[in-house]
């Protein structure tokens, strides 16, 4: 917006200047058909035409030029400046007026910098502080989670502790969510079962997703990568599979030669090339965070991602390594 106003102030300066230019050529061949004293300047006979009005400044293809009176009662004395000359006067203004515009870009988008950097500070500030808080919160929830899990552990199972266990799991997980969210530390690979982690995550939520129809065809391999990563990746993609199904859906896992496949019935993806964005989601549920882990982590370990839709029919394709 501010450039588009530049623009429009310099084009009206420029026409003003080039207007003020005709006038002043205009007045000094006035001066001149009366002393005749100054090199710029040209003479010619002309026949006298009616249209032709004397003291006008007028254009052709070679000259600017005014008629003024002479002696012959059919002729008039033309006063000619050089057309070459005045566009070279022009050009200098041109170029006069463009450093002019240059330079006040340039102060302006140094001081709307300036600006943004004054407003934006409180922000960022407010960012840091509530990041600072949530790593707080998260440090500080580790350590009730895990005393709960364990003493869950010592107790007789019944209904009641397996649901308590089953949400402390949950918030558990939410809690690595975060954590794994606000850290950027690098992500270490080792040797482990692929059929590991996939059994850890689905004994987690089988019992809390009982009315899908789970259908596991799995093909045991060792990989080698970040365990904690592919385990959050494998989570999230269970956790939004299971949240997102149809109310008789199913939850299909495959993993064959490189390839682990999620796939899941659904009600549709309203934007599909968005899923993957952070706190990007298609209802009230949930943060947005998890896809966005999701692709996060997939390309800290180099994990090619493909996402399918057919027929309602969700997919999501990972190549391991």
């Amino acid at each position: 917006m501010m450039e588009l106003f530049l623009a429009f102030i310099f084009y009206n300066y420029y026409k003003i200047e080039e207007e003020h230019l005709s006038e002043q050529l205009f007045l000094e061949m006035k001066n001149y058909s009366f002393n005749f004293d100054d090199e710029r300047f040209n003479m010619a006979i002309v026949p006298k035409a009616e249209e032709n009005q004397l003291y006008e400044l007028y254009f052709d293809e070679q000259n600017l030029y005014i008629l003024t009176p002479f002696l012959e009662q059919n002729s008039t004395l033309a006063i000619l400046y050089p057309l070459s000359s005045y566009q070279q006067k022009l050009n200098e203004v041109r170029k006069d007026i463009l450093l002019q515009a240059l330079l006040l870009s340039l102060i302006s988008a140094f001081l709307s910098f300036i600006f943004a950097l004054y407003a934006l500070s409180p922000i960022q500030e407010s960012l840091r502080l509530l990041e600072e808080f949530i790593k707080d919160i998260i440090h500080d929830l580790n350590t009730p989670i895990t005393s709960i899990l364990i003493n869950l552990k010592m107790m007789e199972k019944s209904e009641e502790t397996e649901s308590i266990e089953q949400s402390t799991k949950a918030i558990s997980m939410l809690h690595k969510n975060l954590d794994i969210y606000l850290k950027n530390s690098k992500l270490e690979s080792e040797k482990f079962m692929l059929s590991e982690v996939l059994n850890e995550q689905v004994e987690f939520f089988q019992p809390l997703y009982d009315h899908l129809n789970w259908i596991l065809k799995l093909e045991d391999r060792v990989i080698y990568s970040n365990k904690n990563a592919l385990s959050r990746i494998i989570y999230n993609l269970l956790s939004n599979a299971c949240k997102y199904n149809t109310s008789n859906g199913f939850i299909h896992i495959e993993s064959r030669n490189k390839k682990l496949i999620i796939s899941n019935q659904s009600h549709g993806i309203k934007h599909p090339e968005r899923i993957f964005e952070r706190f990007y989601k298609e209802s009230e549920r949930g943060l947005g965070i998890g896809l966005h882990i999701v692709d996060k982590l997939t390309k800290e370990l180099e994990i090619e991602k493909q996402l399918y839709i057919k027929d309602n029919i969700v997919s999501v394709e990972l190549t391991l390594n």
